[in-house]
């Protein structure tokens, strides 16, 4: 074996595994009894630190001074009046990103684009802090009353194009300072041919607004220059499991006898002695598959899918329900009926936005 080789080799090794070393060999429940401020993690470990890096060249690269602080925390957020970005724990290790796709179904920020996205969007809201951007009058005019309580929930339309596109759940609708946040976004993206993607929508008015203001900016100092950490890691005394329970809580479902009429149609209550399959048990098989492409398709949280998935499942039972079709045929007819029922979710529920 060549010397490049083996050095490739290793390189791709130690992108594998980043973070505590302590952690790994850890079990899940293990690792569930830990507190935040015991998991020893810094904000400094690859791959995190070369996303961190990426999004300061960006801002290089639109000639903005301004370079945000980050620190670890249990979620991503932007405090109010703070120049600065919270990152979840678990990007800063290994081990804690396949903790968090076991509890939640799957890893927000844990791929570079989705991290990103994520970083551009919380940028905005810091430079929105720095240079108290929302306070001019020409900021309110174009994303509107800033000063609206902000809200537990919102019911996006997803065919407007109001609002840019940069975070799934259509995000830039859920408040003015957000839709200025998802519009910086979509600006400082490399590459990201704004004024093609957004011709003819009322979406690129905001986008110009952004270009401009982003230039007068750039003869300014921040108003704001704190380098203050909020709820960082090192003073959290929650456990782990403590944490999960309570995020599960917030994106999980009540159990709901809505679906039925729906599983009538897919699935057959005929009993014939065990001749066909459950219907419950089709469901459990497929479950991974169907959740998946639910929140390829609509953005939603793959949690809050499996939640619906698991009362289909419950209401299966209920009924003795069984598979009498080709199951290819009832798959696909199961991801239009999920997809109905998660977009009714977001619609008729108020969806809960996680940033």
């Amino acid at each position: 074996m060549s010397a490049n080789i083996r050095d490739r080799r290793r390189r791709n090794r130690s992108r594998a595994k980043f973070g505590n070393p302590e952690l790994a060999e850890l079990s899940d429940d293990e690792l569930l009894d830990l507190r935040f401020c015991d998991l020893g993690l810094c904000i400094h470990e690859a791959p995190l630190q070369e996303r961190i890096d990426q999004l300061y060249r960006e801002l290089e690269a639109k000639r903005l001074d301004f370079r945000p602080h980050f620190w670890l925390s249990q979620e991503w957020f932007t405090p109010d009046g703070v120049p600065g970005v919270a990152i979840p724990f678990y990007l800063a290790d290994s081990r804690l990103m396949k903790l968090e796709e076991r509890q939640m179904l799957e890893v927000e920020g844990g791929t570079t684009d989705w991290c990103m996205r994520i970083l551009r969007h919380e940028a905005g809201h810091a430079i929105d802090n720095a240079y108290r951007l929302r306070r001019r009058q020409c900021y309110r005019k174009t994303f509107g009353n800033v000063s609206a309580p902000y809200p537990d929930s919102y019911n996006p339309r997803p065919y407007s194009r109001s609002y840019v596109i940069n975070i799934d759940l259509w995000y830039a609708q859920s408040h003015p300072v957000e839709d200025f946040a998802e519009t910086f976004a979509v600006w400082l993206k490399p590459r990201s041919r704004w004024r093609q993607t957004y011709a003819g929508w009322p979406a690129l008015r905001k986008l110009l607004f952004v270009n401009e203001l982003m230039a007068t900016i750039r003869e300014e100092k921040p108003a704001v220059r704190t380098r203050r950490h909020e709820e960082p890691l090192r003073t959290l005394k929650m456990t782990l499991r403590e944490h999960y329970d309570e995020k599960r809580r917030h994106y999980g479902l009540e159990a709901s006898d809505a679906y039925d009429h729906e599983l009538l149609r897919l699935f057959t209550k005929d009993n014939d002695n065990g001749q066909t399959s459950s219907a419950a048990t089709f469901l459990r098989r497929a479950r991974k598959r169907l959740r998946r492409d639910v929140s390829e398709w609509t953005g939603h949280y793959q949690y809050t899918i499996d939640q619906v998935l698991e009362d289909m499942i419950a209401r299966c039972q209920k009924l003795n329900l069984r598979v009498d079709r080709n199951p290819e045929e009832v798959e696909r007819d199961t991801l239009v009926v999920l997809t109905m029922h998660t977009m009714n979710h977001i619609q008729d529920e108020a969806h809960k936005v996680a940033l």
